[in-house]
């Protein structure tokens, strides 16, 4: 179960993210992280975890510091062991944002899993601090993740693995480079086994912003495949040989793009305002 809220809608932003944001032209959604983790006054942590790339953590300092951030650490955690640094442990405590990289979620989950830094990053996040991940990173914020699967649009048995995430959230399910890697069919495989969360299908420079007030609002240049199963009539997971295609009976979806919300509670989607025409 997530941390609960120091007190009611208290706890941070979670932003994941579906891999390849603009990172070079108009960075919007980096630059959305930086303002809603507190603008001039941020204090960021990057966690390049994931990623096998010296250059990531670097990377992505550049890239904070010149949208405005006051403070930008790298935490390379790269083994377990460095979880236990008491300098970087202060880092985290004190950040106004933590931004975890893409690359291997399982490299997350085993590097960090049950370590004084998932603690933190869940203690801080109930108490405000916002969270963001890209890739992997965006897999990693959920209490269960996709750990690997196969492509393809039908959901099969025993085609994806799921893990254990970081558990900032319990309801939702995230699956990203969705539309550009084909992925509809594992993330409905994900769910088709216990059919309670909703599934985010995350395209590539598209983003989630799940505020604290449980209103997700849509950012970025592709769009958002929410699959929403509460009124799921029946599974045919149970009885499906390894392989096989699954029956899902009763699944809602919405697309939703750049503007769009849906609320994690009422599970009710609402489209992007309407653009003013222009009189001239």
């Amino acid at each position: 179960m997530p941390s609960p809220q120091v007190s009611p809608g208290s706890r941070g932003f979670i932003i994941p993210i579906g891999g390849a944001e603009d990172k070079v032209n108009d960075r919007r959604i980096l630059q959305r992280f930086i303002d809603v983790s507190g603008g001039k006054d941020a204090r960021i942590v990057v966690i390049p975890t994931a990623s096998q790339l010296d250059s990531t953590g670097p990377r992505y300092k550049k890239i904070f510091t010149y949208l405005g951030a006051a403070q930008v650490d790298v935490l390379d955690y790269r083994e377990r062991s460095d979880t236990d640094n008491e300098q970087w442990l202060s880092l985290l405590d004190s950040a106004t944002g933590a931004f975890m990289t893409g690359g291997n979620q399982l490299r997350l989950s085993t590097i960090l899993g049950g370590t004084p830094v998932a603690r933190s990053l869940r203690r801080r996040n109930a108490a405000g601090m916002t969270v963001a991940g890209t890739s992997a990173g965006a897999a990693f914020v959920s209490e269960h993740m996709i750990a690997h699967g196969r492509t393809g649009a039908t959901p099969r048995a025993g085609a994806v693995s799921v893990a254990a995430g970081l558990g900032l959230t319990n309801r939702i399910i995230v699956d990203q480079h969705f539309r550009q890697r084909d992925r509809l069919g594992r993330l409905l495989t994900a769910i088709a086994y216990n059919p309670f969360v909703i599934g985010f299908g995350l395209d590539e420079d598209t983003a989630a912003f799940v505020g604290p007030d449980e209103v997700t609002e849509i950012v970025g240049a592709g769009a958002i495949t929410v699959v929403d199963v509460a009124d799921l009539d029946h599974s045919g997971m149970a009885d499906a040989r390894e392989g096989a295609p699954v029956d899902l009976i009763g699944v809602r979806l919405h697309v939703l793009t750049d503007g769009a919300t849906f609320h994690l509670h009422t599970r009710r989607a609402t489209p992007p305002p309407q653009t003013r025409p222009s009189d001239d």
